[in-house]
């Protein structure tokens, strides 16, 4: 898959593709929907098949504290792409310089001058341009007027439920993995690069694997039981908390798991870590003695989760 990095890169080679424009957060069963039409479409039209996303997201650039917490990074959000089939990815760098084009100059210079699109899937609710007054009617008689289609996306259904990023992290942070995964057609987990921590958990007989979150908001907070691959497709069985760590004056989100049985040294290595069982709410102790109490009575009820 093609990977075309901001629109300052869109050459004259690109011109002509069938286009679906969206956040697709999680590439969830309703996202691949979407896409299967794309790429039907595409090799009916003989062209490429193309997927326009943000980054960051706008409502991270206009409304950051009340984004909602994402279900893939950038990076996870490519490979899931390329595996359900697209064969280019635009990301298009989302600020407020951007938002502020009008709607019918983002049709003209971007979807018909530059990307020379020919079919176009979005969603009905689509909105863009500034003051978010391009929709879909816009869209569909802008193609009438410069010759490309535009179909609405439909809503792709399980259990009588809209499958959407909302419905897949409302189900995460009720801690419904499997409701989570039955609509993101995987197992839901968290990817990263294993950092030296501060090394408190070894003094207390539970040391951690710790990745930083950085700015990726994750949908699940707390203490959970957990699977963990490591990048050499090794499997092993733990406990996990995901948070700031209050009772360490923590401040920077971050994910702690502590492998059951395990000796060996992940630093600089890349894990993914399931979610399997939600223990608790993650919360401030008084002391270090409590907070050592409480990891042990975590880790007795993740081990009685994977016995059974």
């Amino acid at each position: 898959m093609e990977l075309i990095r901001g629109l300052h890169n869109i050459r004259p080679r690109h011109q002509g593709c069938v286009l679906t424009i969206g956040k697709f957060d999680g590439v969830h069963k309703g996202h691949r929907a979407v896409l299967a039409n794309v790429q039907e479409k595409a090799r009916e039209l003989g062209l490429p098949a193309t997927v326009m996303v943000f980054e960051p997201q706008p409502e991270e650039v206009f409304t950051p504290d009340k984004a909602p917490a994402r279900l893939s990074t950038l990076a996870e959000k490519y490979r899931l792409l390329k595996e359900a089939g697209t064969d280019r990815l635009l990301c298009v760098r989302f600020n407020r310089e951007f938002a502020s084009q009008s709607a019918d100059d983002f049709i003209r210079r971007f979807l018909v001058a530059r990307l020379g699109v020919k079919f176009l899937v979005v969603g009905d609710d689509f909105r863009f341009g500034q003051g978010r007054l391009g929709d879909f009617d816009m869209l569909r008689k802008a193609g009438q007027q410069y010759g490309f289609d535009v179909v609405s996306t439909d809503s792709f259904r399980v259990d009588d439920c809209r499958i959407s990023s909302t419905a897949v992290r409302q189900a995460l942070a009720g801690g419904e993995f499997e409701r989570a995964q039955a609509m993101l057609g995987r197992p839901f987990a968290i990817r990263g690069r294993v950092v030296h921590g501060e090394k408190k958990g070894r003094t207390i007989g539970f040391p951690t694997a710790n990745v930083l979150l950085k700015r990726f908001r994750t949908p699940i907070k707390g203490v959970f039981a957990v699977s963990l691959k490591d990048d050499s497709g090794t499997c092993w069985q733990g406990v996990a908390n995901v948070g700031s760590r209050p009772t360490l004056n923590g401040r920077q989100m971050q994910l702690e798991v502590h492998i059951f049985e395990y000796n060996g040294d992940l630093y600089g290595r890349n894990i993914e870590v399931y979610p399997r069982q939600k223990i608790r709410d993650e919360i401030k102790f008084d002391s270090f003695e409590e907070l050592k109490s409480q990891i042990e009575k975590d880790a007795q009820q993740a081990r009685l989760f994977f016995s059974q």
